[in-house]
């Protein structure tokens, strides 16, 4: 059985997750931040569309992301201008399957993090003449980290298991796009219980170290 395992499936699917999750804090923080301390027409509509990922089942999530990200699309032709390759079926596709699928973890968490953070320190920072970056950087996420990492660990866990969204637009291909959810769902097709058991515990295993290793560097700051 051992003679079966390949240590592919185990990198990429660390790549892709670690790729996917600081992409999903580049984006999904400054607009968790946006959204926690602005209110306008039509906010709560994308606050109700940021659950999405976790709403929609991940095979009807992976075929939105095909019909908007596929070949002949705009995104898709465009991403392809530039990279020079397709993004479909290609291990950069299942970056971006993983960030979206975890996504609401860390702008949600996020934004009850910042939502929590008195507003009267922030306004007592105004009358002392810092700007609104400056405000952020200095009170409001360094008050708010504590929920911030717990977004980010949620979403390194999702990030790692995720599966349907990614066999969608990254597909199945051993050696270029198989994962490790998608190397268990291989070997649990072909009847290989054993290899489907040992890969399954690898992958909790990596899930709950991340977990534990994120936990560490929180309380290293405390």
């Amino acid at each position: 059985m051992l003679g079966e395992v390949s240590l592919f499936p185990f990198w990429l699917s660390l790549k892709v997750a670690t790729i996917a999750t600081l992409l999903v804090i580049l984006v999904g923080l400054p607009l968790a931040y946006f959204l926690a301390r602005k209110r306008f027409a039509g906010s709560e509509i994308i606050v109700a569309s940021t659950m999405l990922p976790i709403v929609l089942p991940p095979t009807v999530l992976g075929y939105y992301l095909l019909v908007l990200l596929g070949r002949n699309t705009i995104f898709g032709k465009f991403y392809e201008g530039i990279a020079g390759s397709p993004l479909v079926f290609t291990w950069q596709g299942a970056v971006v399957a993983s960030a979206v699928a975890s996504s609401p973890y860390i702008v949600r968490t996020a934004m009850a993090a910042i939502q929590s953070v008195p507003r009267e320190m922030e306004d007592a920072a105004r009358t002392l003449g810092l700007s609104e970056l400056q405000i952020a950087l200095r009170i409001t996420l360094p008050l708010a980290w504590k929920g911030i990492l717990a977004g980010v660990v949620l979403a390194y866990a999702k990030a790692i298991g995720e599966f349907g969204a990614t066999l969608m637009i990254a597909g199945n291909i051993p050696g270029e796009t198989q994962t490790l959810p998608i190397a268990i769902y291989d070997a649990v097709q072909a009847g290989k219980s054993d290899l489907a058991n040992l890969l399954s515990i690898s992958l909790a295993v990596l899930a709950i170290s991340a977990v534990l290793l994120v936990g560490g560097l929180g309380k290293s700051r405390l």
